[in-house]
């Protein structure tokens, strides 16, 4: 794992610059305190001098994104195994036998912040071990402490993880930015499309439904485009929640499903978002009305979404012979339940209401009126 130029993880970075010069103030308030005892106090303060050069350099090359490369970080690890390396001539076996701590102390953990910043775990874990092994071997090994090397790795491990965790926030940050601006651009030019070629295509579709020849054939491929063009600016339909009754669905993306060519789906450009199960009952009361019209009427059928805010109305409209005054009710009573149980039914268990109106010889419309919650 890398960290991306910017983002989430500039402030670890300046973080770790704060974190340099204030250990680096800690180590001198050390050894002006301990350099009586230092075998040869005077390099000490050259080596503290060295140190304060160097957290200067690493401060302003990592403040730039480019150079939190291994150039750097080999350097920054380097320079901190210098400082250990010579912190038994500089200190004196004698007074590191005693207690007296090494000259990098906990500067020497700014290497390993670096590395777990730009690696991750795996990577600040490598620098602290490194780095840890070192401070063991300036204090020698006869009887030496580990804390240093544990508080190191827990530094490495804990800094890297919180690291990975802020480039795996910016990587979905950025997705979800790029989701957005695309589904704003296709809502845009659904808008444009609705306005203007679907409502050509559907014009043509339903002009020459009922001519032979070319012209009948063109109007059929206009229903064809037309259906296929809406679903390709309607997108995918959204997943249903994992609980069927939780959540929101949008009625648009349900009832797309049912265009086709002899079936024209008229939506708003935007989501018409309805919880979920209302969503699918509407959606089952609209194939039970399209499957009506597929038995006694020749297939052909608009169906129009309405947004009106508090509600929702979907329209099922078809060019066939009509409904007989009577008729429903005879087929209620026949046993054939379609529009009163499968359409009226679905509806008015949502607390919603169905009006039907047909007359011989000019067709059917049922119009479906729901409220958005639900009844």
């Amino acid at each position: 794992m890398s960290t991306p130029p910017g983002g989430f993880a500039d402030p670890l970075w300046r973080s770790l610059a704060v974190f340099r010069f204030a250990s680096l103030a800690y180590v001198c308030v050390l050894v002006l305190r301990d350099a009586d005892r230092f075998a040869h106090p005077v390099a000490a303060g050259a080596v503290l001098l060295a140190m304060l050069a160097w957290s200067v350099a690493a401060t302003v090359g990592y403040a730039r994104p480019a150079n939190r490369g291994w150039p750097l970080l080999l350097a920054d690890l380097t320079v901190a195994l210098a400082v250990l390396a010579v912190t038994p001539w500089v200190v004196g076996r004698a007074a590191l036998a005693t207690g007296t701590p090494t000259l990098a102390v906990v500067w020497e953990g700014g290497p390993v912040l670096a590395w777990a910043i730009s690696g991750g775990r795996r990577r600040g874990a490598v620098a602290a071990l490194l780095l840890g092994v070192a401070d063991l071997a300036a204090r020698g090994f006869g009887t030496p402490s580990i804390t240093g090397l544990i508080l190191l790795l827990l530094a490495g491990v804990i800094v890297g993880h919180v690291a990975r965790l802020a480039v795996t926030a910016e990587e979905r940050l950025q997705r979800a930015v790029e989701l957005e601006a695309a589904t704003r651009e296709r809502e845009r030019l659904a808008r444009g499309i609705h306005d203007s070629v679907l409502q050509v295509l559907a014009l043509v579709q339903r002009r020459g439904a009922h001519l032979d020849g070319e012209a009948g054939e063109l109007a059929r491929l206009a229903g064809e485009q037309e259906a296929a063009l809406r679903a390709l600016i309607a997108g995918a339909a959204p997943a249903p929640a994992a609980d069927p009754q939780v959540g929101t669905v949008d009625l648009c993306a349900l009832l797309g499903g049912y265009a086709s060519a002899a079936v024209s789906v008229s939506v708003p450009a935007t989501p018409v978002p309805l919880p979920a199960p209302v969503a699918r009952e509407v959606a089952a009361a609209t194939a039970a009305a399209l499957d009506n019209v597929e038995r006694h009427a020749d297939g052909r059928a608009w169906v129009l979404v309405e947004d009106e805010g508090a509600t929702v109305t979907v329209s099922v409209r078809d060019a066939g012979p009509g409904i007989p005054e009577g008729r429903i009710v005879e087929a209620a009573r026949q046993g054939r339940l379609g529009l009163a149980q499968s359409v009226r039914g679905r509806i008015t268990d949502l607390g919603g209401t169905v009006r039907i109106v047909s007359a011989p010889g000019e067709g059917t419309e049922i119009e479906m009126v729901v409220p958005r919650k639900g009844g």
